[in-house]
């Protein structure tokens, strides 16, 4: 664990987070929604080891990885209603150099200015405009559903 870190100290309380928090949980990743997203659905994708880049994962933590970017994106569709999902890496914000990896929903619904990286609209949202913890867990419990089948 790595003080000051987000994502470490999540993993440190794993065991009493709520279901945002483990959407789906195995050996080397934890899938968790983003606390502060305007968008249903908007998912971090995070190892349970610190690494704060792709060239650190060890060979089974790649393979997991890959395998889990298309189990989770199949869920999203399937939860959703996504038409697909996006995936991008940056770990750039202070506190949050763990590797994460977003798989967020491509939504029917999207405008113009909502596709591609402008995506990011829905992130950082205002406490007024974030998806409510309650509806973070009730759509955290459908995927893990999803992701089991």
């Amino acid at each position: 664990m790595v003080p000051g870190c987000y994502s470490c100290e999540g993993e440190a309380a794993l065991d009493s987070l709520p279901p945002r928090e483990r959407v789906h949980v195995e050996e080397r990743w934890r899938l968790a929604h983003a606390f502060d997203s305007a968008l249903p659905g908007w998912l971090v994708l995070l190892p349970r080891r610190h690494v704060a880049a792709l060239d650190e994962l060890d060979a089974a933590e790649s393979a997991d990885l890959g395998r889990l970017m298309g189990s989770t994106s199949r869920a999203l569709r399937e939860v959703t209603g996504a038409t697909k999902a996006y995936a991008m890496f940056f770990a750039e914000a202070e506190g949050f150099a763990h590797l994460h990896v977003h798989l967020v929903p491509r939504m029917p619904w999207f405008t113009h200015d909502q596709l591609g990286p402008r995506v990011f609209t829905f992130l950082g949202a205002s406490e007024e405009d974030r998806v409510p913890y309650a509806e973070q867990d009730a759509l955290a419990l459908r995927l893990r559903d999803a992701l089991a089948s």
